[in-house]
């Protein structure tokens, strides 16, 4: 096998594709996260302080959820008039899965803020804005960066579905393989997929570690 992925990486075409599949792969995963974060924090907070609200924004999130990737992979470019292989309608569609997933726990998260410390900050002078961004999201994110791990994972793992239908990433190392009956692109598609997914998680657990220092302080620095 060394000498197979020697022989394939000797190529400088080769080279080219599996650098270009991981470039596009952590494109289509990491903007779609960023993004699903983006639009789940509002929403959840909004659905947070309006309890009618709440029940409604988690019907459709689980809805929207189970719609399976591949489907909404070939619906979105026919709402929206993009190309079949435009790798917009992968970002869109994993930007829905990831606001869908992370709706739920900002709110959960939002909840676990103990009253009395969102009262103390209301009274030293922190007006809403201010104490939702300095102490309410602060606190909240040992629950939300649960959840960005999954997405990010999840993230990853879905990319691939996507070559599927002729969109980049990794996976077209594999639907190359599969053509080919060729197993090492496989073989290297799988790896860099799982490298991928750790690297993506230990940073999530990195950022949450420097974002929460009085975590690490009550848990004595481990």
């Amino acid at each position: 096998m060394i000498d197979e992925l020697t022989h394939y990486f000797s190529s400088p075409s080769n080279r080219e594709v599996v650098l270009e599949s991981l470039g596009q792969h952590i494109y289509l995963a990491l903007v779609p996260l960023v993004l699903g974060a983006l639009l789940a924090v509002p929403a959840g907070r909004f659905a947070q302080r309006v309890p009618k609200v709440r029940g409604v924004l988690l019907g459709s999130a689980n809805i929207l959820y189970t719609i399976p990737s591949l489907a909404l992979f070939v619906i979105i470019p026919a709402l929206i008039g993009t190309g079949a292989t435009a790798s917009i309608n992968v970002v869109i569609a994993l930007t829905i899965y990831n606001a869908a997933l992370l709706a739920r726990p900002v709110m959960e998260g939002l909840d676990s803020v103990p009253e009395h410390i969102v009262t103390a900050a209301t009274a030293l002078g922190y007006r809403s804005r201010r104490r939702f961004f300095a102490v309410e999201v602060p606190l909240a994110l040992p629950v939300l960066s649960t959840s960005l791990r999954v997405a990010s994972v999840s993230n990853v793992s879905l990319v691939s579905v996507g070559a599927l239908i002729g969109i980049g990433g990794l996976g077209r190392l594999f639907t190359d393989g599969f053509q080919r009956d060729y197993l090492t692109p496989i073989l290297i598609g799988v790896v860099l997929t799982l490298l991928l997914a750790m690297a993506g998680d230990l940073l999530i657990v990195a950022l949450r570690r420097l974002c929460t220092p009085w975590q690490r302080a009550t848990s004595g620095g481990r």
